[in-house]
């Protein structure tokens, strides 16, 4: 069994300004977000495709993400706690951000600035897949850091006692979900979109990796009760919500074969 690197939630203190990892964790994700768009628009070569787009289109990503994030986290996961303590829904830094929330927050997002711009929001989704898994990423390292989001107890060599759970050895999922949503998912699209490939093609390999991967982490996640219920048929609010991901990619994937 390792022990579990407890670290202070709050990497500065500044008088009454708290600076938290979690936080840091989310402005590393969108420092990765630009670089990464950057070396990508310098091989597109698309008119008006610019550094300022980026940036503006960064922008309207990250109110996708901390908005839908968090409605998602309340509306998904904790609706009755949430309800009952409305002052919480604000404290993001304490944590408590759903991907799926956050997912459909940047898909409302994109449309919008597709639609502000006057480009195609499907080959905007494809510009924008490969530079999320990194971001993904290090959100997990934000949730290690906070000691949220434990697995479920086991007795593997590399299992750990979270000290905000119990005294159970768990899995440590949220370095199971870096590896996997986050550099293996990075490496998995980034490596696919280096070579030209059919609208909507990027896109939906993402759903089918993002998906994948996030249902079998489950296995190893302490579930979430959901809307759903602890572990509806067998399956967690989590695996839930993923399955859909997997299925519109495959479609989607099937489409742009077509399509071309």
């Amino acid at each position: 069994m390792l022990t579990y690197p407890k670290i202070d939630p709050v990497a500065l203190q500044l008088g009454p300004l708290a600076v938290h990892w979690y936080g840091l964790m989310y402005l590393t994700g969108f420092a990765c977000f630009l670089w990464l768009g950057r070396k990508r628009l310098r091989t597109l070569n698309r008119p008006g495709w610019d550094e300022k787009f980026l940036d503006d289109l960064m922008f309207f990503g990250v109110l996708g993400v901390i908005l839908g994030g968090r409605l998602g986290e309340v509306l998904f996961y904790n609706p009755g706690y949430y309800f009952s303590h409305p002052a919480k829904i604000l404290a993001v830094w304490e944590g408590g951000m759903s991907f799926h929330g956050g997912f459909l927050g940047v898909l409302v997002a994109m449309a919008w600035f597709a639609r502000s711009r006057k480009v195609q929001w499907l080959p905007l989704m494809d510009f924008v897949a490969p530079l999320v898994p990194l971001g993904l990423g290090a959100g997990r390292i934000g949730n290690f850091i906070n000691g949220e989001l434990w697995g479920r107890p086991t007795d593997v060599p590399w299992a750990m006692v979270f000290p905000t759970a119990d005294t159970l050895p768990r899995h440590p999922s949220q370095l199971y979900e870096f590896a996997l949503e986050g550099l293996a998912l990075f490496s998995l699209l980034w490596i696919f979109s280096s070579k030209p490939r059919p609208v909507g093609a990027v896109s939906g390999l993402f759903l089918i990796g993002y998906g994948s991967f996030r249902f079998l982490a489950e296995f190893t996640r302490n579930p979430d009760d959901g809307i759903f219920g602890l572990m509806s048929l067998g399956i967690s609010m989590g695996q839930w919500l993923s399955l859909p991901m997997v299925l519109v990619g495959i479609a989607m994937m099937r489409w742009s074969r077509r399509a071309v």
